[in-house]
């Protein structure tokens, strides 16, 4: 069978989908992927067939509009705006590409901001559209919408609050969506697709499935690029070498926020330990860090997170499940989006502290947060659920369900 996936985010929203791709290719299958331009070095690697789709999602982040919506802490609404017009502006390019390269295809699978464009192109070829993601839309009772911080929501209204964030988004982008529909003869839809199958690549032990989830809906476990022969540059195995596990400090592609307060706050809570330091798209200077900061470029977290005695990283869903595989204490600050409720799975499997406040960094809180990740049974417990990720295999498990629902 031929699977095209279609997807648009950072690059961290974009290696799942390769690595499901390369998935697919190794079990006999035809598999394509869309992405933005800048997210496909994974896929290249991997020999995954790709086609760049318009946009340029690092310019988008780095817009002063989105910088400022991080920087009030990423309210729902705010991030749902600026997001809303770069989707706008694509929607109709994005469907033309996908029809064009889903030629001869069994399935569409629908990721995310691209999500409406494959799906109506699913539809217009007459093919099973698929959704996929790494954040749990599905309504459920069990957890309210991973888009609104856990504490907003009221246990009753969970599943109520998974519709009306669905229904909010759609209608940010149902006008354009179907003039893209309309431009190559579809009827404009209504309502936001319901009853679809969905597959995550989120793991069933950060994130218990619901029992209330229909069975056309699956987690399978992380979706992981498979680890490459990857060697340290030396200054970086020397300084692991020279001395205890260092903590890992990276915000991945989070911009926009008061660095200078932040990492004043991390200087003085570590007060001396030895750490590493990944900038990502933060724009954070490097040369401003002490002595006692290794900084780093980009290293494979499943290479290096389990070197490390804990992660302070921004919660974003591929670092929450590389950590927690990596059988390793996380701190999360987390900035927008689903991130506050990433931060909330690893508070409630007992390897992190409850979430820190990016927007009023404090030397305190953080230096109690590095405590609580010292702590023996907290340690033991990032352990145990390492393993029980590492027992996973999310790519494979992926395929088996995909190649179910096509033949069915």
């Amino acid at each position: 069978m031929k699977i095209v996936i279609v997807t648009y985010g950072t690059e961290g929203d974009t290696r799942p989908f390769a690595a499901l791709c390369r998935g697919l290719m190794d079990a006999g299958h035809e598999a394509h992927l869309l992405a933005d331009a800048s997210t496909l070095g994974s896929a290249r690697a991997l020999a995954v067939p790709s086609t760049p789709l318009t946009g340029d999602i690092r310019a988008t982040i780095n817009d002063r509009t989105i910088a400022s919506a991080v920087a009030k802490g990423g309210g729902f609404q705010e991030t749902a705006r600026v997001l809303a017009k770069m989707v706008n502006d694509n929607s109709e390019s994005w469907l033309r590409a996908t029809i064009h390269a889903a030629q001869g295809a069994g399935a569409i699978l629908a990721v995310g901001l691209a999500g409406f464009a494959g799906l109506s192109a699913a539809e217009y070829l007459g093919i099973k559209g698929i959704g996929a993601g790494i954040i749990p839309i599905t309504p459920t009772a069990a957890f309210p919408s991973p888009f609104l911080p856990p504490r907003w929501v009221p246990r009753p209204f969970n599943r109520l609050s998974h519709t009306l964030v669905n229904s909010l988004f759609w209608r940010s982008f149902r006008e354009k969506t179907n003039a893209a529909r309309a431009a190559i003869g579809l009827a404009p839809r209504r309502k936001v697709w319901t009853d679809i199958p969905m597959l995550y690549g989120a793991s069933p032990h950060l994130l218990p499935p619901p029992p209330d989830w229909p069975a056309y809906v699956r987690l399978c476990g992380q979706w992981l690029v498979p680890s490459p022969a990857w060697q340290p540059p030396p200054a970086l195995e020397s300084f692991l070498a020279a001395g205890e596990p260092p903590v890992y400090v990276g915000f991945g592609s989070m911009t926009g926020f008061d660095t200078a307060r932040l990492l004043d706050a991390l200087i003085r809570a570590l007060n001396g330990r030895r750490a590493l330091f990944h900038a990502g798209w933060s724009g954070i200077d490097p040369h401003s860090l002490p002595g006692n900061f290794h900084v780093l470029g980009d290293t494979p977290h499943d290479w290096l997170f389990p070197r490390t005695a804990a992660v302070i990283h921004h919660g974003g869903g591929g670092t929450t499940h590389s950590a927690a595989r990596a059988g390793v204490p996380s701190i999360v600050t987390p900035f927008a989006g689903d991130q506050f409720f990433w931060a909330d799975r690893l508070r409630l499997a007992g390897v992190a502290p409850a979430a820190m406040d990016g927007q009023k960094p404090s030397a305190e809180t953080f230096a109690r947060a590095l405590d609580f990740a010292a702590r023996a049974e907290v340690r033991n417990r990032a352990r145990e659920l390492g393993e029980k990720l590492r027992s996973e295999n999310g790519v494979r498990d992926a395929v088996s369900f995909l190649e179910r629902l096509v033949a069915s």
